[in-house]
């Protein structure tokens, strides 16, 4: 365990009180609500004299010098919302090491490596290597316990579990098996022909050309460009709306209707039937970027989650054999109902992806982003700017709908715009298409994450087809799970923050109570995510840094949970804020609640032991909403 004795009240959950007036959609909205805990709890600010007098004892010298400076930089800064990512942050760079040569590394006990390359440039006296290396963290090594073996052998941190004297690395074949853990990864004669341009698409360019086919024949009066809305700047209905008038185009979305071609149109593309799954009253974790890798979802599906979607994955990358962009697709066994969501503009560009997939990627479904609404996807026509499209979406779905043979589902938001909601619109024109899901998330891409969620209008939206339909937004707690489903009669729910903040919300919904998690709870829920996150990137330097940088991005969520047992009004709802500070019911509920990325960093070396003098972390993530 680490000291946690320099871990003060200060160093707690301090949220700045906004004044941002409350948001204006129809389910009321309430930007930033306050949640208050019991007054033993929370800790007064001292008088604001003490702190002055504090600047004054030391000097106005120094101020004074600083004092241009500043106010440059708060001008510089002067009406910039703090969203999106943190570009300019640091980035922690390890220092480089000797490598082990493979046969060395992987040399069975009473054996004598043989190193084919004459000139090999990694080391091969291993005695020397574990003289200079680290000591370990740890004497037991999660990897080599439950698998029986663990590949990185001697570079292991916990390495002493599993070598012998002459620094072998050890096999239990009691529990080692052999089989893979993890499925989906990117084979190299795959990898090859992506990059030569020689794999073989002709089956996705027969399908794409076909889907072009049939949309002019349905749309003969329409050119190549025509988009799904038709743009109008008058300036009375912008003034009627209460928005400057170069605020934004205003949309328009025409009623014609996009259906299933007729059967002597169609290729059969696959001779299999199509596979059959079962979305209803499922709990769904959602695609999260960043944080939403392997290792949290095992975690999810270990609290609870029925269905688990792999990162957002880019389309261009994936049919250029990137292999960074091939890794978001990986499955661990434990994922027994997976998704894979993939992200494109073009048709063509889409069904080689959808080929590809079918081809080389076990998964149970595939999900098509169209919510994403961050500037540099949407720009592109991608994600939520794919909403915008007509003939892409209508190209695009039936194509990768007639390809694969495992079911395709599309996830988007109710608009672009906060004022226009057009995804009624789109619903039953997709299930027409052959959609076999669709989820909605109740906000629009205007919107963000500053407005409550829209349950009525995801309610209109499921009564306008006759597939499974998934809601999303806001739900924090079971009760809240209960309300909206029953509120929306949507088949299922799919959560995004609210299982970032509190990953045992899965839990709680099955078991329909309000669970008081313990300080210790929580450290065993962190503690399972770092030893899935060895398995899955390495229980060496590299994938332990990598373990660390990516459980100090979800600590950077998880700090902004109030504990249940400190509340005044349970349970706490997502938009709600601390107006204040507060300290836990004991030091390590005070440290978990710390919004200090110094105190994130002493939860990771509980785990993952001791980080270099150097080492400084920042965010990926920063937002204009208690998002």
């Amino acid at each position: 365990m680490t000291d946690i004795e320099n871990v003060t009240p200060m160093n707690n959950v301090k949220i700045e009180e906004t004044t941002k007036p409350a948001a204006d959609n129809k389910n009321g909205g309430n930007w930033g609500a306050e949640c208050y805990v019991l007054d033993e709890y929370m800790i007064k600010d001292p008088p604001k004299e003490q702190d002055n007098h504090e600047n004054k004892t030391n000097g106005n010298n120094a101020d004074a010098e600083n004092k241009n400076g500043e106010n440059e930089i708060k001008e510089e800064n002067k009406g910039k919302k703090k969203r999106g990512q943190n570009k300019n942050r640091p980035v922690y760079k390890m220092e480089h090491k000797p490598k082990i040569c493979g046969a060395y590394l992987n040399a069975e006990p009473g054996t004598e490596p043989d190193c084919k390359y004459t000139n090999c440039k990694y080391v091969h006296d291993l005695k020397t290597y574990m003289e200079t290396k680290e000591e370990d963290i740890g004497a037991e090594c999660f990897v080599y316990q439950t698998l029986g073996y663990c590949p990185r052998g001697v570079t292991c941190r916990f390495a002493s579990q599993h070598i012998d004297h002459e620094f072998r690395n050890i096999k239990n074949k009691d529990i080692f098996t052999g089989e893979p853990q993890e499925i989906n990864m990117l084979s190299k004669d795959v990898q090859i022909k992506l990059r030569k341009k020689t794999y073989d698409f002709n089956l996705a360019d027969k399908a794409i050309q076909l889907s072009f086919d049939i949309w002019r024949k349905n749309n003969p009066e329409k050119n190549t460009g025509t988009s799904l809305y038709k743009l109008d700047a008058q300036k009375d209905e912008s003034k009627e709306n209460g928005e400057p008038e170069t605020k934004k185009a205003k949309i328009e979305v025409e009623e014609k209707p996009i259906g299933y071609a007729p059967e002597e149109d169609l290729i059969k593309m696959r001779p299999q039937e199509r596979k059959k799954l079962d979305f209803r009253n499922k709990l769904y974790l959602a695609p999260l970027t960043t944080v939403g890798n392997l290792p949290f979802r095992r975690l999810c599906k270990k609290l609870g989650a029925d269905i688990t979607c792999s990162e957002m994955a880019m389309g261009l990358p994936l049919l250029q054999g990137h292999q960074p962009e091939w890794a978001l697709l990986q499955r661990h066994h434990t994922e027994d109902f997976f998704g894979i969501q993939v992200c494109g503009c073009s048709p063509n560009q889409m069904g080689r992806v959808a080929q590809l997939l079918e081809e080389n990627v076990e998964c149970d479904f595939v999900d098509i982003n169209m919510g994403c609404p961050i500037d540099l996807v949407f720009k592109k026509g991608m994600g939520s700017g794919l909403m915008a499209r007509n003939r892409p979406i209508e190209t695009i779905s039936r194509t990768m709908a007639n390809i694969m043979s495992r079911p395709l589902t599309i996830k988007m938001r109710t608009g672009i715009y906060k004022d226009k909601n057009i995804a009624h619109n789109l619903f039953p024109k997709l299930q027409d298409l052959g959609v076999a899901a669709l989820t909605i998330h109740g906000r629009s891409r205007e919107q963000r994450y500053t407005k409550l969620a829209d349950w009525d209008y995801i309610g209109e939206c499921k009564n306008t087809v006759d597939i499974p339909v998934f809601g999303n937004g806001d739900v924090f707690n079971y009760e809240d799970y209960i309300l909206k489903k029953e509120q929306s009669g949507v088949d299922g729910i799919m959560i995004a923050r609210g299982a970032l903040i509190k990953p045992w919300i899965f839990t709680e919904i099955k078991e329909q109570r309000h669970w008081d998690i313990s300080a210790q709870e929580r450290l065993d829920i962190f503690k399972d995510y770092c030893n899935f996150g060895l398995e899955h990137w390495g229980s060496d330097d590299k994938g332990l840094e990598t373990t660390r940088k990516f459980l100090l991005e979800w600590l950077s969520f998880t700090y902004r949970y109030v504990p249940f047992g400190i509340l005044k009004n349970p349970p706490q709802r997502i938009n709600e804020r601390i107006p204040g500070r507060y300290r836990g019911r004991c030091e390590m509920e005070t440290l978990l609640s710390s919004n200090n990325s110094q105190d994130w960093v002493k939860i990771t070396e509980i785990f993952l032991g001791k980080v270099k003098d150097n080492f400084e972390f920042v965010p990926k993530h920063k937002a204009n909403s208690y998002s």
